[in-house]
């Protein structure tokens, strides 16, 4: 067991983005910090292509994820491959516990992500990063001119078919339930384009391929339809890893509430990236928040 009396001035919860920022600002600034994740580069470890990271006008998400882990090699630090199960307060420290042990901390930055909800469909998991995508805005690109389809009919899917109608040949909108539950001006937009059919009261069931995807078996009025496509974008909403800091403020979609500075309502608990209520989930966004959020936990301990 690892458990511990000593008292970092700061423990980092998640390695994506965000949380290798933090850890930069945090070493630079000669804070004693442990950083706790199950990998480095988070979300962008399976991203494809990124080419809206200022710097690089094209990078994969490997490629990105080495960058990160060679700025972050660049400084001595304590870090942990753990899961983090859950965080505690005990007085104004913070018990973070792991499978391993339990660390302490005075203070707390959760950078810890979100995880895209999935189908649990055939082929889903065989073809993620094949042709299955959960990011319009980091994938579209690559399906340039190819048929897709867009799974969802809230605002996440309709936004998703607003970008990609400029990329695709075509799309196929497929939701399960009767109607578009999405804004209606968004449904309006989507319905004028010739590029897009709507499928309502249709669910998909089963993807397929060989190296990459080739096509969907979709269920409608009880009868079966096989579409052939290239890339199904699957938009039925995301989760916030938060429910280890269920004690910290959070709004209906389970995000922490954070301010401009990345501060939560519980004093010495900070968080960035797509984990909280930040309006955007977007690599640079989630930097930039994490960098605020190093900051604001180093003026934290330097007042106290």
């Amino acid at each position: 067991m690892s458990n511990s009396s000593h008292a970092y001035e700061l423990i980092i919860i998640g390695a994506g983005p965000a949380g290798i920022t933090a850890a930069i600002y945090a070493a630079r600034k000669r804070m004693d910090f442990l950083m706790l994740t199950t990998n480095i580069g988070g979300q962008v470890i399976v991203s494809p292509g990124i080419e809206n990271y200022t710097g690089f006008q094209y990078i994969s998400g490997a490629e990105l994820t080495a960058k990160f882990q060679e700025h972050l090699d660049r400084y001595k630090f304590a870090l942990k491959m753990e899961e983090v199960q859950k965080v505690n307060m005990e007085g104004d420290l913070f018990r973070v516990r792991t499978k391993a042990g339990t660390y302490i901390g005075k203070t707390v930055i959760v950078v810890t992500g979100r995880k895209s909800k999935e189908l649990k469909i055939p082929g889903e998991a065989e073809f993620k990063n094949r042709g299955v995508s959960y990011c319009a805005i980091c994938d579209g690109p690559f399906f340039q001119d190819l048929d897709i389809a867009v799974v969802g009919g809230g605002n996440s899917a309709l936004e998703a078919v607003l970008q990609l109608v400029k990329i695709a040949k075509s799309i196929y909108l497929i939701e399960r339930g009767p109607i578009l539950k999405a804004d209606t001006v968004l449904a309006e937009k989507a319905k004028v384009s010739d590029k897009v059919r709507i499928l309502t009261s249709a669910q998909v069931i089963e993807i397929f391929g060989d190296k990459l995807v080739t096509g969907i078996k979709v269920q409608r009025s009880g009868s079966e339809t096989l579409l052939p496509v290239q890339g199904v974008f699957v938009e039925i909403g995301s989760i916030p890893n938060s429910d280890m800091v269920d004690f910290a403020a959070r709004n209906a979609w389970d995000e922490i509430i954070v301010n401009c500075r990345c501060e939560t309502n519980i004093q010495g608990l900070f968080a960035a990236g797509d984990v909280t209520d930040a309006p955007e989930k977007q690599i640079i966004i989630a930097a930039g928040d994490g960098c605020k959020a190093a900051i604001s936990a180093f003026r934290y301990i330097s007042q106290r």
